[in-house]
């Protein structure tokens, strides 16, 4: 899959006019999901393919930050929020600091008027300008470096959350890999079953936890990855 460069000039910035700044109770990034990620790459650090819809929301935070006007940094943000809570539901071409080409790729995104409330609005603009960061993306991207390095039956383990219930060597809500290991004997078919469907009762040391199906949350390849990683332990 092509993919294009991070920071296009290809972003719609929102103008419209500072209003009070207050804070909403709503769960913007649950509603950033809901809302937004149909056309805009919600990752950090995102992913940006050759047929995207839109470009990646941290992308158009950034830009956001970057070109808005503002009479002081402390500013900024208010009138960031503000924007996007105009822009939304009134964009236009004549509120868009994209260049031609830009425009011409992306177009001007549809008015998503009587789909979005203000107050939603105000917490997904909340969320972005909180969560899409220089601090943030550098943080992310050190973890990915971090598990590129990784085994990948380790990575899968890390970022599924296993390892949240087992350790290497040390029983603990789970049995260790170690103690899985060392009672299945290779037999990798009845950890991959475990994996997918869960189980329970298997383990004393467990006191009648239950290990959830990850059938739907894992790729068939990458149970297998996984199990192997196991029994090796």
């Amino acid at each position: 899959m092509m993919y294009k460069s991070l920071f296009l000039a290809t972003l719609v910035v929102f103008s419209g006019c500072a209003q009070q700044e207050h804070h909403s109770n709503l769960d913007g990034k649950k509603l950033l999901e809901q809302k937004c990620s149909q056309c805009h790459n919600t990752d950090l650090p995102p992913k940006t393919f050759a047929d995207e819809k839109a470009p990646p929301m941290m992308a158009v935070a950034f830009h956001i930050k970057d070109f808005i006007h503002a009479s002081s940094e402390s500013d900024k943000i208010p009138k960031a929020i503000e924007f996007v809570k105009d822009y939304v539901v009134n964009p236009s071409a004549s509120k868009s600091f994209c260049d031609k080409q830009s425009l011409k790729e992306y177009g001007v995104m549809p008015s998503q008027k009587g789909k979005v409330t203000q107050d939603e609005l105000q917490a997904i603009a909340e969320y972005m300008f909180s969560h899409y960061t220089l601090q943030n993306l550098t943080q992310a991207q050190m973890l990915e470096n971090r598990l590129a390095k990784m085994p990948k039956g380790k990575r899968l383990a890390l970022q599924n959350g296993c390892l949240s219930c087992h350790k290497i060597n040390k029983d603990l809500v789970g049995p260790s890999f170690h103690t899985i290991a060392k009672r299945y004997d290779g037999k990798m078919t009845t950890i991959e079953q475990s994996i997918k469907n869960g189980s329970s009762n298997k383990y004393k040391t467990s006191r009648g936890a239950v290990m959830p199906a990850f059938a739907k949350k894992i790729s068939d390849q990458d149970i297998k990855v996984l199990s192997e990683w196991i029994v090796q332990r």
